[in-house]
């Protein structure tokens, strides 16, 4: 699975029923290459702005990603996962968004260190 691909993965869910959602891969870790992903909703309402990214049906990667709705990236709702509960991927994000999430989630996970 490479970096910006979208993927369908086992995610626990609130209600701690585990099913399959869409998820975008962040990263490969080290050392066994399980996978940084963080989870896709289409549940716009709870977009958190200035975090989490819209991709929109007029965005230019939208068909490229394969999702059948207008969704968020939720950078809030990460997981590492290996790649067995990867069951295959539906499409991809441009490198710009890709790298635009990697900023933003650095950029918050460093904030207010010294």
């Amino acid at each position: 699975m490479n970096e910006g691909k979208v993927i369908l993965a086992a995610l626990p869910q609130a209600n701690g029923k585990v099913k399959f959602r869409p998820a975008i891969v962040l990263r490969e870790m080290p050392p066994y290459g399980d996978l940084l992903i963080c989870g896709i909703s289409s549940q716009l309402h709870q977009f958190v702005a200035g975090f989490d990214e819209m991709i929109l049906r007029t965005d230019a990667d939208f068909a490229a990603s394969g999702l059948l709705s207008e969704s968020i990236i939720r950078l809030g709702f990460l997981m590492t996962v290996s790649r067995s509960h990867a069951v295959g991927n539906t499409g991809s994000i441009s490198h710009e968004r890709l790298q635009r999430l990697l900023r933003r989630l650095s950029a918050h996970l460093s904030k207010n260190l010294r």
